[in-house]
């Protein structure tokens, strides 16, 4: 008697096309549901700005199209700082702070885990310091840097340009975040994985160099780009010390023409930066769990 190796494929098809068709439905209906709450959300929103008493105030004053133009164009005749111009500016200290502390923070962290006695020094150097900025709130740190170093008058460190202090003042801060996030990672590598290395007779800063900072960088990935989030967003700190970025633009504009419209426009530029590599961070610790859990299982 002969069986046909085909029936069980064939039984098994209709149960497999009704799991696939099952969800496809559940997903069309979730996209249906968050369409609708979504546009629930929004035109509540929009309700509440045309039927509210102050609505109409409200509209003009934050979203009148002709002044968000001038804001972000600029009219140098009626002092007006450009916002497009301002957004440079937080782009290139954000670009620049970013590197710094990428830099600083790794060598941060490699200091405070190594283990040799002629480093005991700088390490409590190091932990003091990430203590210390860490607790410090990043504006007071932007005034100490803004207003302490021109007044040392101590060569070319004290007539640097206001967006440099600011450069420095982001850097000092988040290099500490950052050095927490690189000794994290490091720390999250498996002690079998050192040991592994040390018995091949590799030193400590060969184990560090070759076996521990690829997989910590792997881990900490995801934390780095949320710390570099919240980095492009304080640059706008640096208004306070009267650099002219894109926040400083917009309050500018508003004092001028007694209109907040130019306020709006910046924030949807910074919304326009930091909402792409929010979407990215998300995949990437997604993808990150994904692969976590298919080592597990």
């Amino acid at each position: 008697m002969s069986v046909n190796p085909d029936v069980g494929a064939s039984d098994e098809t209709p149960y497999l096309f009704a799991t696939k068709r099952s969800r496809l439905f559940v997903g069309r209906r979730g996209v249906v549901a968050s369409t609708i709450s979504t546009l629930v959300i929004l035109g509540i929103i929009v309700a509440v700005l045309f039927v509210a008493p102050g609505g109409a105030a409200f509209r003009y004053y934050f979203f009148d199209p002709h002044s968000m133009w001038v804001s972000w164009v600029g009219n140098p005749k009626l002092g007006i700082e450009a916002i497009r111009s301002g957004l440079l500016t937080n782009i290139w200290m954000f670009l620049v702070s970013e590197v710094l502390v990428l830099i600083i923070g790794l060598a941060l962290a490699w200091t405070r885990m190594s283990h040799s006695p002629v480093l005991l020094p700088f390490r409590i150097l190091v932990t003091a310091y990430t203590d210390v900025f860490r607790g410090i709130p990043l504006l007071l740190v932007v005034f100490i840097v803004g207003y302490g170093l021109p007044s040392l008058q101590f060569g070319f460190v004290s007539n640097l340009s206001l967006a440099t202090y600011g450069v420095i003042a982001l850097t000092l801060t988040y290099s500490a975040y950052v050095a927490e996030v690189f000794r994290a990672g490091i720390l999250s590598v498996p002690n079998g994985q050192l040991l592994a290395a040390r018995s091949l007779g590799l030193t400590h800063a060969s184990t560090m160099r070759r076996v521990t900072l690829p997989q910590a960088v792997r881990t900490v990935i995801p934390p780095l780009l949320n710390d570099f989030i919240s980095l492009q967003k304080d640059t706008a700190l640096v208004s306070t010390l009267g650099a002219v970025e894109a926040t400083r633009a917009a309050q500018i504009f508003e004092s001028t023409n007694f209109n907040g419209s130019g306020l709006v426009v910046a924030s949807l530029f910074f919304l326009a930066l930091t909402i792409p590599m929010t979407r990215f961070t998300d995949r990437l610790m997604a993808r990150d769990r994904a692969r976590r859990l298919a080592v597990a299982s």
